[in-house]
């Protein structure tokens, strides 16, 4: 089927089925172009739990998939390719990590939102790499925290904040792989760009950033800011939506260690297309199903969160 014909046929399923679609800031342009939001993981689910849809196609991987689901229970939750998952959420599996706070008792338990639902149900609170800072800083200070599971945003947080967070050794297959040497030459051809980073890259490569951020965070600064050239630390998905609301700027994607490759994709998030997304709305598969009980232990992390950062005024 045409591109044309497919997001024709994508805008009338979405009607005749009381559908939305919820595109990650790292999709495919033509996936976020047809979406009703973009966002980061948790936002879309926020706001897929406050849609009267009836079905929400959550174009991202599996876990964001989950966590729709979880925010959203008495709703059908469908991803566009099942077998999108996530590198840093599948470093982190359930048995080890309980295995890994059982041996570090009386510690609480903070995990990032990139995890399994799993692996949240083993959580105490639950953290974006948006309020992570606060959230940890809303401890007393001497509380023992196991962090888990990006090691590179746990780092970044103890750095900022002074703490000494137990970390889980966990990554980003992605953000792991942005060359301090490359930004540097980059630097050299554009002095005056300013070096946006997400947290979830390694210290060497956040040491040389003039912004650290989730995407939404990198995004709204580069909008915001006087500057008109940015080097972006994190998937080249982010920087449609950056040309988009900031078209007269310049956006330089940091290139990754390996020489041959231009860009910084995931793979996982560049699995789902427009085919797919028709074929889940038509289909009405993959979809995403929780067992409820463990939906119930899971959402608790996640309230927490929304608890905290209400207080926080975040």
């Amino acid at each position: 089927m045409e591109k044309m014909d497919l997001i024709n046929e994508i805008n009338r399923l979405k009607i005749e089925k009381n559908a939305v679609i919820m595109a990650h800031y790292y999709q495919r342009k033509e996936i976020q172009d047809i979406a009703d939001c973009i966002g980061d993981s948790l936002a879309l689910a926020q706001w897929a739990a406050k849609t009267d849809a009836d079905i929400i196609v959550l174009c991202g991987v599996h876990f964001m998939g989950e966590t729709a689901k979880i925010l959203s229970p008495n709703k059908k939750v469908l991803v566009p390719d099942v077998a999108a998952g996530c590198s840093l959420a599948d470093s982190c599996k359930a048995a080890e990590f309980a295995e890994f706070i059982r041996k570090n008792p009386g510690h609480k338990v903070i995990s990032y939102v990139n995890t399994t639902a799993e692996v949240k149900a083993l959580t105490d609170v639950v953290v974006t790499s948006t309020n992570a800072r606060q959230i940890v800083e809303s401890f007393p200070e001497d509380e023992k925290i196991i962090f888990g599971p990006d090691r590179n945003l746990g780092n970044y947080i103890n750095s900022v904040t002074g703490r000494n967070m137990l970390l889980w050794n966990g990554a980003c297959h992605v953000h792991e792989q942005f060359s301090v040497r490359k930004i540097e030459k980059l630097k050299e051809v554009y002095p005056d760009a300013k070096v946006l980073v997400h947290p979830e890259c390694k210290g060497s490569v956040v040491s040389l950033a003039d912004k650290v951020g989730s995407t939404a965070a990198l995004l709204k600064f580069a909008v915001n800011s006087d500057s008109n050239v940015f080097i972006v630390a994190t998937e080249s998905g982010i920087l449609h939506e950056m040309q988009k609301q900031a078209p007269e700027k310049t956006f330089i994607p940091a290139p990754p260690e390996d020489s041959s490759c231009a860009l910084n994709d995931c793979n996982y998030m560049k699995m789902n297309t427009l085919e797919k997304v028709y074929n889940a709305l038509k289909n009405e598969t993959p979809e995403i199903i929780i067992d409820k009980e463990l939906s119930e232990k899971a959402v608790k992390p996640i309230a927490r969160m929304l608890e905290i950062s209400e207080k926080l005024g975040l």
